[in-house]
């Protein structure tokens, strides 16, 4: 993309924690939030004479990214220590893998069905450690949790083809999405368990050689990688119209002046010494474990969003919704079983369920799906009012999980036949009580906006409980008779 008279090339390098209850190499536990320094052992602290010993569930969750991404998955393995010094890293290196990645190439599709769809190519996806977490205070002192010290991680490397902060931002929502839609990663950038490295360079625009690359460290939300690129881009332009070079270093981003600053001067890979583990055997990928790998992935999310446009007749927009989470899609495949209303079931999930998870920071369901089921379907038979339901019988409903609906929505006067409320009488006082409502309504276009305000009111007066087809009905004839 042209800014300025430049083309900006970004890479962007993903570490994603992955969801195991033990570390990589050890049987620490990896549970978050722990005291500092209690998940760890004489292997994850780098005691002489201890030797590591691989997880296997990390190379299964590993080869599900590859799989997603279309990659090809590396049948031999060997493991390679990448030497560096850091008070957070126990052994003075880090266990990776150089010169074979688990998986190799593949691509990420980002605004896919639509005109801006685009395939970002990756590099490779490769697992190693995790280091500790150093915490610098107000005296100048730096703290270290060793909690995190091998903790497994994936890093996803995508290739120099990232032409602006707004891609880099929509591949990692992409990628965020994928790892939580394949249970291999929570994504919760805040907590560092999903964080991102971008390498931004320059280069004069058509010009095909690239300039120098510069890597901002530790982004830790997607903000701050869209953020932290633009800064990176006007500053190495800056350089370069004052006839500056760009160095090629690591630089880390102040949250709170938006601006990039420097680090250290970039490593070159032979600074890293890298050479092959002697403690860890080679790793063989059989075609067995493969398969068995393969028939254990989910449904992929596109292919997801196809099936709820195609076979649910869901809108573009409430099929992207519903399947930008794991946790929605189950659920509305388990409501889907119970009842054939399936746009309404969407319309719950993306308006009553989503506003009460926000409102109580909750991700647990409120209400389970046969409960929802009996909802929308007693809404359907007219003897419920979506009011009624969504308003006072849901939130009674989410405290109380086993209760069966009609007998709640019975005991709490919510069904609608049989009801006493004189609904001439009661649409009366609403024409009476907004007559400028009236004369807009029969003179203007917006007739049918107007419309809802009349029954929304109405609504609301009658606590639910008049049937909503029948009153518009009544409310039509007595407005134009008005």
């Amino acid at each position: 993309m042209s800014y300025r008279g430049y083309d900006i090339v970004i890479g962007l390098e993903v570490h994603a924690q992955l969801l195991t209850a033990s570390k990589i190499y050890a049987s620490d536990s990896t549970k978050f939030g722990a005291p500092p320094n209690t998940n760890v052992s004489v292997v994850s602290l780098a005691h002489p004479g201890t030797l590591p010993k691989l997880n296997k569930r990390v190379v299964e969750l590993a080869i599900k990214m590859g799989f997603a991404c279309g990659s090809q998955i590396t049948r031999e393995q060997i493991f390679d220590r990448k030497n560096y010094f850091y008070p957070d890293l126990p052994k003075g290196y880090q266990l990776t893998q150089d010169r074979t990645p688990i998986c190799k190439g593949g691509e990420v599709v980002i605004n896919r069905d639509s005109e801006l769809e685009r395939a970002i190519r990756l590099n490779r996806i490769h697992i190693e450690e995790d280091a500790g977490k150093s915490i610098h205070d107000n005296q100048g002192d730096t703290l270290i949790d060793l909690n995190r010290a091998g903790v497994a991680l994936i890093e996803i490397v995508t290739e120099p083809n990232i032409w602006s902060a707004k891609e880099a931002g929509t591949l990692l929502t992409e990628i965020r999405r994928l790892v939580r839609h394949l249970g291999i990663c929570d994504g919760n950038m805040e907590q560092g368990s999903l964080r991102c490295d971008a390498n931004v360079s320059i280069k004069p625009e058509g010009s095909s050689i690239l300039g120098s690359k510069v890597e901002i460290k530790n982004l830790n939300s997607i903000k701050f990688v869209q953020k932290a690129i633009d800064f990176e881009v006007d500053r190495q332009i800056d350089v370069l119209n004052d006839g500056r070079e760009v160095r090629s270093e690591t630089r880390l981003f102040n949250i709170d002046t938006g601006a990039t600053y420097a680090m250290r001067t970039k490593e070159e890979l032979n600074d890293y010494r890298y050479f092959p583990d002697p403690d860890l055997s080679p790793l063989h990928i059989s075609d067995e474990w493969l398969k068995k790998i393969k028939a254990d992935m989910p449904e992929l999310p596109w292919v997801i969003k196809s099936k709820l446009t195609q076979v649910y007749g869901l809108s573009e927009y409430n099929a992207t919704f519903i399947s930008e989470s794991k946790e929605r899609v189950t659920f509305f495949y388990e409501v889907a079983d119970l009842c054939e209303n399936y746009k309404n079931i969407s319309n719950w999930i993306m308006g009553p369920i989503q506003s009460f998870q926000n409102n109580t920071d909750s991700k647990n369901r409120p209400i389970t799906a046969k409960q929802l089921a009996e909802l929308i379907n007693l809404i359907d038979d007219d003897q419920l009012s979506f009011t009624a339901a969504s308003g006072t019988l849901f939130q009674s409903l989410a405290t109380n999980p086993s209760a069966d609906v009609r007998t709640l929505a019975v005991d709490m006067g919510l069904i609608l036949k049989g009801t006493n409320i004189d609904v001439d009488a009661l649409i009366q006082s609403v024409i009476q009580d907004f007559p400028d409502k009236v004369s807009a309504y029969k003179s203007s276009k917006k007739g049918k906006a107007l419309l809802g305000l009349f029954m929304g009111e109405l609504m609301k007066r009658s606590a639910g409980k008049l049937n909503p087809k029948e009153l518009k009905q009544i409310l039509v004839q007595k407005l134009n008779e008005a």
